[in-house]
């Protein structure tokens, strides 16, 4: 768009970050990247193996890349971490049988050496459902609290109708400007 336009003329290179977006299946992830990439998001299907998209954010661009969620696919996270300057892992919210679940895959992305330090934003999505359990609690489930090596926010979301995502993209915006000071 314009902004790009302008940096051109300007010489000032947009500079590029690489996030991975994670989650079980059916947590919204495919949503949340169409979402983000101004796309049309009343059809999707389930991701088998990754997306990859290029969104441009406060100046910033930003490659996302969408892994699969489902249990086969999981193992190959991992390979996809390197140079990984966020991450992103979405929650559905309604899907309350699942948290330990999903609990414990975070916890394990979290150890990674790859992602030391690396700052998180879990999107709580599908909080649209009356289902949806509140942030606050899936926070405490979570354990996010012992997170002390990492910046984290956890944000209530509906990426169907994309209420609270533009507030996650504000806070992966102040990640990005704290680390550049």
């Amino acid at each position: 768009g314009l902004l790009s336009v302008i940096q051109r003329l300007k010489g000032s290179p947009e500079q590029e970050l690489r996030i991975v977006l994670l989650g079980l299946d059916n947590a919204g992830k495919t949503t949340l990247l169409k979402r983000l990439a101004s796309e049309e998001v009343s059809t999707i299907t389930p991701t088998q193996g990754f997306n990859i998209k290029s969104v441009h954010s406060h100046g910033f661009k930003l490659n996302v890349w969408d892994i699969g969620g489902q249990r086969s696919i999981r193992p190959y996270w991992r390979k996809y971490l390197g140079s990984t300057d966020l991450l992103i892992y979405v929650i559905d919210s309604a899907d309350q049988k699942r948290f330990e679940e999903t609990g414990q895959e975070l916890a394990e992305l979290t150890e990674e050496s790859s992602l030391t330090g690396v700052p998180l934003l879990v999107f709580a999505n599908k909080q649209d459902l009356v289902t949806a359990a509140p942030t606050a609690e899936i926070a405490e489930g979570l354990s996010l609290h012992t997170y002390r090596d990492r910046e984290w926010q956890i944000q209530a979301c509906s990426a169907l109708s994309g209420e609270g995502v533009q507030d996650g993209m504000n806070w992966i915006s102040s990640q990005i400007m704290k680390r550049k000071k």
